[in-house]
């Protein structure tokens, strides 16, 4: 049972949220030798009278994340940057391709894409895309997206994108996988089927297990990905208290079969100063 690879995702939301504290995070993630720096995407946060916020979203508008990553790869030379996750349905599919493609080949081929289909009424509604896209149409969407990555002429005619046959780049410069983001075990089902890895989030450790296992069962073999957002003690956090309690969260995401953890200390509200101040105590216990 080997310890997961560390990724950490990028003030990108929060009043900490800037390209000081982008570039900050993302610089400290490099020299303290972990896998990978993350960013994910909302487009909005409803804010009707009936808006009940129960599955914790960030409480602040966020970052648009491949702006966020192109910025992190600008000022890093090696680390992974990880779109974790993006929802590919509010974009065409020649239009998301060719920004992942520009920042993989920008960053010098480390880009890891994950990609998911969307959940929240509200920003079906904002893009203008009908929540029945869903399930075979983002399957369909995966298709087209793959398509464009692939030897030119690129072409693909399905029920909901055409693309005639055209020359389509940049090209990735070594390929790219697609890390699927699910939940509901029907979802998870689909990333073993069409993706090459999965994306999750860490609600409580017996559910992870129980959704890597649908993973495995489904014969998907690709990398783990969990993000992990414990709000430990909250913007005070100290490192008495999360390097103890990250330690932990590793040891259990190696046990559940997780290949990659990423902790959201922006979650808790933590100031990127201290957030690095946590990461370097974390790394000194790793080592």
């Amino acid at each position: 049972m080997s310890t997961p690879r560390i990724g950490v995702a990028l003030p990108s939301f929060g009043p900490h949220a800037g390209p000081e504290a982008i570039v900050a995070v993302a610089q400290a993630a490099e020299r303290l030798g972990f896998h990978s720096v993350s960013a994910s995407e909302r487009l909005l946060l409803p804010a009707g009278p009936d808006w009940r916020n129960e599955m914790g979203l960030p409480e602040t508008y966020v970052w648009e994340t491949l702006e966020t990553l192109t910025w992190a790869a600008a000022h890093t030379r090696r680390i992974r940057l990880g779109t974790g996750i993006v929802n590919a349905l509010f974009q065409p599919p020649i239009t998301l391709a060719r920004r992942l493609a520009t920042i993989d080949r920008l960053s010098g081929g480390r880009l890891d894409v994950g990609l998911g289909q969307g959940w929240l009424p509200e920003e079906f509604t904002a893009s203008g895309v009908p929540a029945t896209r869903r399930g075979a149409g983002f399957e369909e969407y995966l298709a087209a997206l793959r398509a464009c990555w692939g030897p030119d002429p690129v072409e693909h005619d399905g029920t909901h994108y055409r693309i005639p046959t055209s020359t389509v780049g940049p090209k990735p410069l070594n390929g790219l996988p697609v890390y699927i983001g699910a939940l509901a075990r029907p979802a998870v089902e689909r990333a073993a089927r069409i993706g090459d890895g999965l994306v999750t989030a860490v609600r409580d450790w017996e559910s992870s297990a129980t959704e890597i296992g649908w993973y495995r069962q489904a014969g998907g073999a690709g990398p783990v990905i969990l993000r992990i957002g414990h709000p430990y003690e909250g913007p005070d956090t100290t490192a008495e208290t999360f390097v103890p309690s990250a330690l932990a969260d590793l040891k259990s995401a190696a046990e559940v079969g997780a290949d990659e953890l990423h902790f959201e200390l922006n979650l808790a509200g933590v100031h990127p100063d201290r957030q690095i101040d946590l990461l370097e105590a974390l790394a000194k216990n790793i080592a």
